[in-house]
């Protein structure tokens, strides 16, 4: 690395560390939110349940291991152990009856609205954003849930919980006045979280909060001013708590060593890594991450740690997160699919791999900082994030890109290379603004031909089993490059991945009468669009932030015909 990309740790540390007047700040806000929400139970299922916990995740008493974890017990959880311990020795003993008799399982069901026949696609978005709203009264006690002082909004399906990078995606539909509250509300609930834990979690779940996600809290609190529904300068704190949060262990890092989710790369520069507090099963995918580790012959710690930090990134899963058998060589047709095969998970490698999207954000979180602290009159808070946000831009460009192929690209810190897969990750220095024009050009030209598919914009140019591959399409992808290559000049790019993702949520909108989690890339005209498929659970129906996408690009399309479509069937959604 070049000597430019080199941050000292003196800048480090001011990462990490806040003013007294920033952190006296902080706990008033924290007073008054967690005045407004119960006190904390951090204790996972697992950690709740032990034994209790594996036989029924081994024993599959439920199809999907992620309904146990969400279960509400009937009664005390210590008397529910200790009944299982004195009566699950007995013969005849029946676990399954045991399990429902003491808690009640809360797997959603198709809630009593139902799509409009005849309904466009804004009015159905419209109606849903009721629906996938949850308030804080209605939090079980003792369960998994975290508890929230605001109303706040779902995806839906078995997503019954706030989730982190989703709700940025969802809350660009909430700018019109008439919902300014309820984006309020969203800001924060997360603030609360930052106050209480430390960083957002994954989700709002005790077994998500050894990890977050990818970190937009600084554009949710943009979006939210830009609308009128919060002042930035109030976030600050917050802002400068999730910094830290990523930054834990920075400030000793060697050259060439990591620490959590940050790498110090040989040469200084210091950048970061998914990661997770936990290397043991998820708990809500308790028997996937078990099966996967017996099929592998690596350390099992070390393959759960990658699985858990593969769900950090909101990636989960993807070929992206995989070792690399081979390099890139003699792609022959127009998607330059480079494996057609089931993908498993027994070589991830999570860990290993510094994320270009997430350097991005975390450009983003550094300016921003160093932005706000300037408008407060902190001169000298806002000079060291300056530095931070400067330094990371210029080792983006030196580690992610690549000069030959055009590209942005994710860096194997072990193997010191990088890796040779293009990724619909590559557009988040420009939807940062942490790229130049011309590496916008190239990376256009790059995109055009190998991820831009005729319903969007593909996440990798893998073929696979999993879900964050093809032929998958995501609507947080198609936003982040639609207004990544707008912003930078490459318009025409940018409306055609616009147009093309409309288009495919409203021909299945139009035979379906719904909005889903993900969507199918026809990859030839004449097959039928469908949402998408592959990963660990069913089509998930909903859907959070293809409704908040779907309802800005037609914003900014009004003459699309998208605006046309309409629902022909009545459908009951699972909410």
């Amino acid at each position: 690395m070049g000597h430019r990309c080199r941050p000292t740790r003196r800048l480090a540390r001011a990462g990490r560390d806040l003013s007294r007047q920033q952190a006296s700040a902080t706990t008033r806000q924290r007073s008054t939110r967690a005045a407004a929400a119960p006190a904390p139970d951090t204790l996972t299922p697992a950690d709740r349940y032990q034994e209790l916990f594996i036989a029924v995740q081994s024993q599959r008493v439920f199809a999907d291991s992620k309904t146990f974890v969400d279960c509400a017990p009937r009664i005390e959880p210590d008397a529910i152990l200790a009944a299982y311990r004195a009566r699950s020795g007995e013969a005849g003993f029946d676990l399954a009856a045991f399990v429902h008799a003491n808690f009640e399982v809360l797997q959603p069901e198709r809630s009593d609205y139902v799509s409009v026949p005849g309904q466009p696609i804004a009015a159905h978005i419209e109606d849903l954003w009721a629906v996938l709203t949850r308030h804080p009264q209605d939090h079980p006690p003792t369960s998994s849930l975290l508890q929230l002082p605001h109303p706040y909004l779902v995806p839906g399906g078995r997503f019954g919980e706030l989730y982190y990078w989703d709700s940025y995606f969802t809350m660009l539909g909430l700018t019109e006045p008439r919902h300014r509250q309820l984006l309020r509300d969203m800001v924060e609930n997360f603030a609360y979280l930052v106050d209480t834990y430390g960083h957002v979690p994954n989700g709002t779940r005790t077994y998500y909060l050894s990890r977050s996600q990818p970190p937009v809290f600084a554009l949710m609190v943009e979006l939210a001013q830009q609308y009128g529904a919060a002042s930035e300068v109030d976030f600050l704190p917050q802002l400068r708590i999730e910094h830290a949060y990523w930054m834990k262990g920075a400030e000793e890092l060697e050259e060439g060593h990591a620490a959590h989710r940050v790498v110090r790369l040989p040469g200084g520069a210091l950048l970061n890594r998914y990661w997770d507090e936990r290397d043991t099963p998820r708990e809500e995918s308790w028997l996937e991450d078990v099966t996967t580790v017996r099929a592998s012959k690596r350390e099992p710690a070390e393959v759960y740690r990658d699985i858990r930090a593969a769900c950090e990134s909101g990636w989960d899963f993807s070929t992206r997160w995989l070792r690399e058998s081979a390099p890139r060589h003699g792609r022959s047709d127009k998607w330059h699919v480079r494996a057609a095969t089931a993908a498993t998970l027994a070589s991830i490698c999570t860990t290993d791999i510094l994320p270009v999207d997430l350097n991005a954000l975390l450009y983003k979180l550094e300016a921003k900082i160093a932005a706000l602290a300037a408008q407060a009159g902190d001169a000298e808070t806002a000079s060291r994030f300056e530095a931070l946000a400067t330094a990371r831009k210029a080792a983006i460009t030196e580690v992610f890109w690549d000069p030959r192929e055009g590209v942005f690209v994710d860096h194997d810190w072990r193997q010191g290379t990088r890796r040779s897969g293009l990724t619909a990750a590559s557009v988040v220095p420009l939807f940062v603004g942490a790229a130049d024009a011309q590496q916008a050009h190239a990376l256009a030209a790059a995109v055009s031909q190998r991820l831009l598919a005729p319903g969007g914009l593909a996440p990798t140019e893998h073929l696979s089993d999993q879900q964050w591959d093809l032929p998958n399409g995501w609507a947080s992808l198609q936003w982040m490059a639609i207004r990544g290559f707008a912003d930078m000049g490459q318009t025409a790019l940018s409306r055609t991945i616009a147009r093309r993702w409309l288009a495919t949520v409203a021909a299945v909108y139009e035979r379906e009468g719904k909005l889903v989690e993900k969507y199918a890339l026809r990859q030839v005209e004449h097959e039928s669009t469908k949402g998408g498929g592959g990963g660990e659970y069913p089509l998930q129906d909903g859907f959070g932030w293809t409704n908040g996408v779907t309802a800005a690009l037609m914003a900014e399309h009004p003459q699309h015909t998208a605006h046309g479509c309409v629902a022909h069937a009545a459908v009951p959604l699972h909410a």
